[in-house]
């Protein structure tokens, strides 16, 4: 049996691994904003969470990222902490909770996640799948396999980026 209704293309994926403490990761939010501004859905963003050991309060970053997430509203936060890494290294997770209250979100449920460790789960996969893809540092992108390192430079990426979207669209 055939089926004749149109099929909905699914977007390219762009994954970001990254961490909120990264200074090279706040350096790269400029580019994923151009990127999110210039395909909005037609390119799926997909932060990846990938902590590295010499920022203490990265961990615990990436479970409040992800009770952004359950709270609807992933990027903002996301947006909001890596634009203060400084603030979030003095900080810590008192300063997790802060950004939750600026945003509006429930600071309360933020303390109590960071508290039950009801996200580490999502946080260590996306570490392990990170690990066993080759990445060692952030900001890194993969996009239709191809693993670009941001760690090094950002020089070049975001147009690289498009380039891969691009024909990955005109392909469709």
């Amino acid at each position: 049996m055939s089926d004749s209704s149109p099929d909905r293309v699914a977007a390219p994926v762009l994954d970001v691994w990254c961490e909120l403490q990264c200074p090279d990761c706040r350096g790269a939010l400029d580019d994923l904003r151009a990127l999110r501004a210039r395909y909005g859905d037609r390119l799926e963003v997909r932060l990846r969470h990938f902590p590295l050991e010499k920022h203490k309060h990265a961990f615990a970053a990436a479970q409040a990222v992800e009770e952004a997430v359950e709270q609807g509203q992933g990027w903002a936060y996301v947006e909001a902490v890596l634009g203060r890494v400084e603030e979030l290294a003095r900080g810590g997770e008192p300063f997790l909770v802060q950004v939750a209250r600026e945003l509006g979100l429930d600071a309360e449920e933020f303390d109590t996640a960071l508290i039950d460790g009801r996200h580490i789960l999502i946080v260590d996969a996306d570490q392990a799948e990170g690990k066993a893809i080759g990445v060692t540092g952030t900001p890194t992108y993969v996009i239709d396999g191809e693993r670009l390192d941001g760690g090094k430079s950002q020089e070049g990426l975001r147009e690289r980026i498009e380039e891969i979207t691009d024909r990955l669209l005109a392909g469709q």
